[in-house]
């Protein structure tokens, strides 16, 4: 049933659960946000007196084995909350000499060459035979493993582990470990405030493996909806459409579009690799054109612009259609066009995420990325790129198409990020 339930009515169901207490308190220990039936004070204590610990697995490289053997889990097993398969290890398990990890155990990274990682953790969530943790980790053993793993979320953890970290080893020992001091409350209250955040944490992997679908989704579909190697026709195509696609340069169906009618009020906006067009406040947190804003684009939605910028997640640059705003001032660096003759500009946008026009653009550069980052193509030399298209209406089902699915794509990663704020919200408010 929870995992059906939709953002609003997940936040209607609080109204359920909680009496929220708004007033400070400053004598009592005690949360601002509680479950009804609970009004007694939370007490100090040390983590060792309230739950098990227990150490990892030392071993060699002589000791590791190709794929069979005992499982150890490492920092790089552990990302956001949850056990993954990452670069596993296994080792001889005639070596092993600690404990084996069971459902309910918390597994913690204690030692690792970046101290941001220091505190990551994760609960075992389902029985994994044979598995142990590694040196650099610690494991937690408590009869209420989801309010501890709560507990672990929590600013409170973060700040004891600035505290306790080592001055030249990126570690916290286990005797600082031990001696972190938390509030508690009593038992019953614990397991209500574990379920909660148990149950929250299970709709946040449900709309992040969503997300995590949607993305995988858009990349199959640009490899197998544009044709790849050679072939003039993609494998997947939308009803009748059989003709092949044709070789055009991109000069043939755009315009250059330049220069401004001075309005220097319109948004600014910038082009992020991995994110689209952003106005620059958002991204640099300032408007950073300055007087050189007076030599920016008036781009107009449904133009694009050719991002000549060198970036890992684009070697070539990349291109972006305004869609976001009716129109706006973008740097005078991108190559900005319009696209002509009912063809799609959408459809272009794509065409060029699927860096099949990478090996043409990588043709025209004489020499590397200036030390600005922009690559030395000129608008005239990338005019003139071949694109293989089809005909405009199968360009604008394609476009329309890959636009809807970057829509949901956007949708789910903003409930994720609310429900990531929902969860910060209340591990505030519902511990001391």
């Amino acid at each position: 049933m929870l995992m059906s339930l939709t953002l609003k009515a997940w936040l209607s169901l609080r109204t359920c659960w909680w009496v929220t207490k708004m007033t400070e308190q400053i004598a009592r220990k005690v949360p601002q946000i509680r479950f009804h039936g609970f009004f007694n004070e939370w007490k100090e204590e040390q983590l060792e007196n309230k739950v098990e610990f227990f150490s990892g697995l030392t071993y060699s490289p002589s000791n590791v084995q190709k794929g069979v053997g005992t499982f150890v889990l490492r920092s790089s097993n552990v990302k956001n909350g949850e056990i993954i398969d990452a670069d596993n290890v296994y080792v001889d398990s005639e070596i092993v000499n600690c404990k084996k990890v069971e459902v309910g155990d918390i597994a913690v990274v204690v030692r690792n060459g970046s101290r941001s990682l220091i505190g990551k953790h994760a609960q075992i969530k389902k029985e994994m035979v044979d598995t142990v943790i590694g040196a650099f980790m610690t494991g937690i053993k408590s009869q209420r493993p989801d309010f501890i793993t709560a507990l672990l979320d929590t600013a409170q953890f973060s700040s004891e582990i600035a505290k306790n970290l080592g001055a030249t080893i990126n570690q916290i020992t286990t005797g600082a470990f031990r001696e972190m001091c938390f509030n508690f409350t009593e038992d019953k209250e614990e397991i209500k405030i574990g379920t909660y955040f148990k149950n929250l944490d299970q709709v946040i992997e449900l709309h992040q493996q969503k997300h995590k679908k949607l993305i995988t989704l858009k990349k199959a579909m640009l490899q197998k909806m544009f044709p790849q190697n050679g072939a003039t026709s993609p494998e997947i195509r939308f009803k009748g459409f059989e003709d092949s696609w044709k070789i055009k340069k991109l000069k043939d169906i755009s315009k250059r579009a330049q220069g401004n009618d001075g309005r220097m009020s319109l948004p600014t906006l910038t082009i992020s690799a991995a994110r689209g067009w952003l106005d620059q406040r958002e991204r640099f947190f300032d408007n950073i054109a300055g007087s050189e804003q007076k030599n920016y684009t008036l781009l107009k939605k449904g133009e694009l612009s050719y991002n000549k910028g060198n970036s890992k997640t684009a070697k070539f640059g990349v291109v972006f259609e305004l869609t976001n705003f009716s129109e706006a001032l973008v740097p005078r660096v991108y190559h900005s066009f319009k696209i002509l003759h009912n063809n799609s500009a959408s459809f272009i946008e794509y065409l060029f995420h699927t860096k099949i026009p990478d090996n043409e653009l990588s043709k025209l550069i004489s020499s590397g990325a200036r030390m600005d980052g922009l690559l030395n193509i000129s608008f005239s030399d990338f005019i003139e790129i071949p694109v293989l298209i089809p005909e405009p209406e199968e360009q604008q089902k394609i476009g329309n198409y890959f636009r809807k699915l970057d829509t949901l794509i956007s949708q789910q990663a903003t409930q994720l990020k609310k429900l990531k704020q929902i969860k910060a919200a209340c591990l505030e408010k519902m511990f001391v």
